[in-house]
């Protein structure tokens, strides 16, 4: 299972000390965090039975602003969005669009720092 323009790292934490990490250094860079859903709670009141798997939806509105204006498009895209889920053998993942997998996808200017690229922004929250 590895999906092109997908990332998948592996954690030291578990799901929710992932999340939580992950949520308290984007808004101590003054992100937006737009949503963070717990989604085996949500399965769960469905009667269903599914491992530890949390997202967060998050964004900065000015570095999207930009994007958007490039091409409206990418708003399928933004706010950007990770997953962090655990396998059956209880180790944990974090998994996002790679950001020059939606670059190409939307044909956007590449840049330096391009607020798609969660790559350095993950290995920073996380200590990778």
């Amino acid at each position: 299972m590895n999906p092109e323009g997908v990332i998948t790292r592996e954690s030291k934490y578990s799901v929710k000390e992932t999340i939580d990490r992950l949520q308290a250094f984007l808004q101590q860079h003054g992100v937006t965090i737009y949503a963070r859903i717990d989604q085996q709670a949500e399965v769960q009141k469905a009667g269903l039975n599914l491992s530890p798997l949390e997202y967060l939806l998050f964004g900065n509105p000015k570095a999207g602003g930009v994007l958007i204006a490039e091409n409206p498009l990418i708003a399928l895209d933004l706010p950007l969005k990770v997953i962090v889920w655990e396998d059956a053998e209880k180790k944990v993942w974090i998994s996002y669009n790679e950001g020059a997998y939606i670059e190409k996808r939307y044909a956007l200017s590449h840049t330096e720092n391009s607020p798609v690229n969660l790559d350095p922004l993950i290995a920073k929250a996380l200590d990778l």
